[in-house]
């Protein structure tokens, strides 16, 4: 059952009606099918032009949509022999970065990215794609092996932000999140990025500091939520729609500024309409950018991540 976001309520309203009347058509005593089809025609419009013009505030709710797909979905439609592997080799497991070795189209690739679970009790256990310190040691571990065996690196990015709790710090999570992104840009071997719902603050930059970064169509990417920016800015987290408008966070924007060097068309509706479409998409996509990278030498790479991120405003 979809769950429908404050601005899908007119849609809601159309939808709901096309379930009665076609309860209504089984029933046998009256032909509707042509309302139902006018009305099925009105809603996939509605649906549509509502998506054609999502503002930035609208586009973060999509991003955060409880249906949204995360990492686990990902890997079972896009990618194939997935092989888990856990730890960083220092203090223990953290569910909320979760990588390991996959195949994408024939090739074998080290995969690496947030989980944030789909409900409570996965949620909980994912602290909701929050990570903390020995999950970007664990991937600094992993984007090591992957150098080691000349495997290329694909991150799928989806978190608010890194975990702010003070076992995080006492841990250190500052250093940690510093130490991922050093290692994903001194990576010997091909690296894409995908922010594929919430890019949130260093705890995505730790796992995106790719040559090339992609990003979905209605994903957002950002140094701070717009709540939080808000709450800076006015004092108060209801301001937060025009923090995301002054906060140029969508991936039409952050094409545009040079952040991001693609974006990944989503299904009419969101990737949670459609995640099997959205994963295959995806997967397309990372695809033939490593197809583009393959081959080139580790100095050559490195040079690419430089060059995109010193030239990024510009």
């Amino acid at each position: 059952m979809i769950s429908y976001l404050e601005f899908e309520k007119p849609i809601a309203a159309l939808e709901a009606r096309i379930a009665e009347l076609r309860e209504t058509a089984q029933t046998g005593a009256l032909d509707i099918t042509s309302e139902i089809r006018r009305l099925e025609a009105k809603s996939a419009e509605l649906l549509a032009s509502t998506y054609r013009s999502l503002t930035p505030w609208q586009k973060t709710q999509v991003a955060r949509h409880p249906s949204r797909p995360h990492f686990r979905d990902y890997v079972s439609k896009a990618f194939t022999d997935f092989m888990p592997l856990g730890g960083d080799r220092k203090f223990g497991e953290d569910h909320a970065i979760v990588g390991g070795f996959a195949t994408l189209e024939g090739r074998a690739v080290m995969l690496i990215g947030h989980e944030k679970g789909h409900d409570t009790q996965s949620r909980i256990r994912h602290n909701f794609g929050m990570g903390k310190p020995e999950g970007y040691r664990k991937a600094v571990r992993l984007m090591e092996l992957a150098s080691r065996y000349g495997l290329p690196v694909v991150t799928l990015v989806d978190t608010s932000g890194a975990f702010p709790g003070v076992e995080a710090e006492e841990r250190g999570q500052a250093e940690a999140i510093a130490r991922s992104t050093e290692a994903c840009l001194a990576l010997g071997v091909p690296m894409v990025a995908a922010i594929v719902g919430e890019g949130g603050s260093g705890g995505a930059v730790a796992l995106a500091s790719a040559e090339r970064v992609l990003m979905f169509e209605h994903a957002v990417y950002s140094v701070i939520s717009p709540e939080g920016c808000a709450s800076i800015l006015w004092r108060t987290a209801e301001k937060a729609p025009e923090a995301a408008e002054a906060m140029r966070m969508t991936a039409q924007d952050l094409l545009g500024l040079g952040v991001i060097d693609r974006i990944v068309p989503e299904p009419v509706g969101g990737a949670h309409r459609d995640p099997a479409a959205a994963a295959m998409a995806l997967g397309s996509a990372i695809s033939a950018e490593l197809t583009a990278l393959a081959g080139k030498p580790a100095d050559t790479l490195r040079a690419l991540r430089a060059e995109r991120f010193l030239r990024i405003g510009g």
